[in-house]
């Protein structure tokens, strides 16, 4: 995976941050963990965000695994390009943002499965708390696998993911364990760098999809995947 998607699957991660804090907040607030002595209170809090990005990672893993069989098919300028257009149409219709939330059957599923975890007050719990909210329908996240999709090989939609993960941590860690808000100001400017950091995704897929031979942005992409496993 080039440079530039591993930087722009941190900064839509940073980006993001904000809309996590907004939809998972509620959720991290409610891990079972402020009643504890720091060292339990700490290490509870840390497995509950390793599963989250263990979860991200995984479904990385899958996206890589289309991806490759894409790449492998002598696609990889299409589908980079397609991916990329994906992404800003996704932008344009705000379809990221407004439209992946609500009262779904995945939502009811996810959410019931986090407050089974919360009732258990256990390590396994923590950690399985926060696998199940990795998997709550989250527009910010499916695009971030769109990202990691265009890497073309299964490790490097694993890097891509846990990445973003890793982008979102700032924010979802201060409110957790100092229950750090940001006021409106912070918080319109934080939700107005959330579109451009989104479109600068979407146009690297397309650079990178161009085959411009500029190494880290756009390098050259033969007409099978170096990774691509032979069977003779």
């Amino acid at each position: 995976m080039s440079a530039a998607l591993l930087i722009s699957s941190l900064l839509l991660g940073l980006a993001s941050s904000l809309h996590c804090v907004g939809m998972c907040g509620p959720l991290v607030m409610s891990v079972p963990v402020h009643h504890l002595p720091r060292d339990k209170k700490v290490t509870g809090i840390l497995l509950y965000q390793l599963g989250r990005i263990g979860t991200y990672v995984v479904l990385g893993v899958i996206a890589g695994l289309l991806g490759w069989r894409i790449y492998a098919a002598g696609f990889q300028q299409l589908f980079s390009i397609t991916l990329g257009v994906i992404i800003l149409l996704m932008l344009s219709g705000r379809f990221f943002l407004n439209k992946l939330h609500g009262n779904n059957w995945l939502n009811k599923s996810v959410t019931q499965l986090m407050f089974w975890a919360i009732n258990k007050q256990t390590p396994e719990g923590m950690l399985m708390m926060g696998a199940a909210n990795g998997l709550l329908p989250c527009g910010m996240v499916y695009i971030a696998l769109t990202g990691a999709m265009a890497s073309g090989t299964i490790v490097g939609a694993a890097s891509f993911m846990f990445s973003f993960g890793i982008g979102t941590l700032p924010a979802l860690l201060g409110l957790a364990f100092w229950g750090v808000k940001l006021n409106w100001q912070t918080r319109r400017y934080m939700q107005k760098a959330v579109p451009y950091v989104v479109a600068v995704t979407g146009i690297l897929l397309i650079i990178r999809g161009l085959n411009l031979n500029i190494p880290y942005l756009s390098p050259f992409l033969s007409e099978r995947s170096a990774d691509t496993v032979s069977c003779h």
